[in-house]
C-alpha cells in the first residue's frame, strides 16, 4: 500500500498508457461483435503481425539515432507499416477463417472454433518463420527472420525524456505520445462511424442487418470493412506498443489479446466509447493491484476486476450496443 501512495502519479499516468493499448485492439473485439456477434480471438495476432511489420521496416531502412523532422517521419513510416499489415492481415482472416462459415450458416460455436485455430496459425507462423526462408536460401535476411522465438527489438526512435512533473512523476514524450495518439484515433473512428455513410452502415448492420439489406446496405462488404477498420486500429495499437514496451515476440499478442477482450467487456462489449474507457480503467486497476499485491498478481487483479465488473454490471461499464449507438 505505501508504494501505491508513493508511485501514485507514476502508476496512473504509465496505466493510462498500456490502458490505451487495450483500448485499441479492444476496438477490433467490440466492431465483429457488434455486426456478427462473435469473438474474434485471432485478432490478438493481427495486432502480433502488425507489430512485426513496423520492426521491419523501421530496420530496412535503417532508422535509428534519428532527429526532428526524421523522427516524425519514422513515426509515421511505422504507424503506417503497422497499420496496412494489420488491415491486410485481418482481411485475409475474415476471408479463409469466417466468410466460408457465413456462407454455409455455421453456428456460432463453429466461428469461435475457427478463430481459435486461425489465432495459433498466425502465431505459430511467425514463430517458424526462419524455415522457409532457410529452406530457400535466402540467409541474407537472417536479420529479419532469425531467432524466430526471441524478442525483437524495436530500432532506437526516441529517448524517453521528461515533458513536464506531475506531483512526483515526470511524464515522458512518450507517455504523451501513446496516451495522445490513441485519444486521436478513437475521435476519428467514433467520429466515422457516426457521421460517415459507411460508419452508418456498421451500426444499421449490428443492429437489424435483415432490415439493413433491404434498405440497400451490402452486408459482406461491411463486414468486410468492420475488420479493415479493426486491424487499422490493432496496428495503430502495435506501434504504440512498440514505443513503452520496445520489443515484441511471435506470442506477443496471446496476453494482451487477453486482456484487451476483458477491456472490451469491461466497458461494455459492442461499445467503441466503453472499449476507450475499459481500456484505461484496466491499464490503471492493474498497476495499482500490483503496487499493492506485487507485480507476480498483475494478471490476476485484471480478471478479478472483470469478475466483480460482470457481477454487479453484466452489460459493461456504460454497455451500449454498436447498434443502438446514438447518431
Amino acid at each position: 500500500m505505501d508504494l501505491l501512495v508513493n508511485q501514485f502519479w507514476a502508476l496512473t499516468i504509465t496505466g493510462l498508457a498500456i490502458g490505451a493499448v487495450y483500448a485499441l485492439v479492444a476496438l477490433g473485439y467490440t466492431l465483429v461483435y457488434g455486426v456478427l456477434r462473435l469473438i474474434n480471438f485471432a485478432h490478438s495476432e493481427v495486432f502480433m503481425w502488425g507489430s512485426f511489420a513496423a520492426v521491419w521496416v523501421l530496420m530496412g531502412v535503417g532508422a535509428t539515432n534519428a532527429s526532428g523532422m526524421g523522427v516524425v517521419g519514422l513515426l509515421v513510416l511505422g504507424f503506417a507499416a503497422a497499420m496496412a499489415a494489420s488491415g491486410l492481415i485481418a482481411i485475409g482472416l475474415e476471408f479463409f477463417a469466417y466468410r466460408p462459415l457465413r456462407k454455409r450458416n455455421s453456428p456460432p460455436l463453429i466461428a469461435l472454433i475457427s478463430a481459435i485455430g486461425a489465432s495459433f496459425v498466425l502465431s505459430e507462423a511467425m514463430g517458424l518463420r526462419d524455415k522457409p526462408f532457410a529452406a530457400l536460401g535466402l540467409e541474407g535476411l537472417q536479420e529479419y527472420v532469425g531467432r524466430p522465438r526471441e524478442n525483437l527489438p524495436l530500432p532506437r526512435l526516441i529517448d524517453a525524456k521528461p515533458v513536464f512533473a506531475v506531483f512526483n512523476y515526470n511524464v515522458t514524450n512518450v507517455d504523451i505520445l501513446v496516451i495522445v495518439s490513441a485519444l486521436v484515433m478513437m475521435v476519428v473512428l467514433d467520429q466515422f462511424m457516426r457521421r460517415s455513410r459507411l460508419g452508418r452502415g456498421i451500426r444499421a448492420v449490428a443492429q437489424d442487418p435483415e432490415a439493413a439489406a433491404l434498405m440497400g446496405v451490402n452486408r459482406d462488404r461491411v463486414i468486410r470493412i468492420t475488420f479493415l477498420i479493426g486491424g487499422i486500429m490493432a496496428g495503430g495499437a502495435a506501434m504504440l506498443y512498440l514505443l513503452k514496451i520496445g520489443v515484441t515476440r511471435y506470442n506477443a499478442g496471446f496476453i494482451l489479446g487477453v486482456k484487451a477482450f476483458t477491456a472490451a467487456v469491461l466497458g461494455g462489449i459492442g461499445n467503441l466509447r466503453g472499449a476507450l474507457l475499459g481500456g484505461f480503467v484496466l491499464g490503471v486497476a492493474e498497476n495499482y493491484g500490483s503496487a499493492i499485491f506485487g507485480t507476480e498478481w498483475k494478471d490476476v487483479v485484471a480478471f478479478v476486476l472483470l469478475i466483480v465488473i460482470l457481477l454487479f454490471r453484466p452489460t459493461g461499464l456504460l454497455g451500449e450496443s454498436l447498434g443502438k449507438a446514438r447518431a
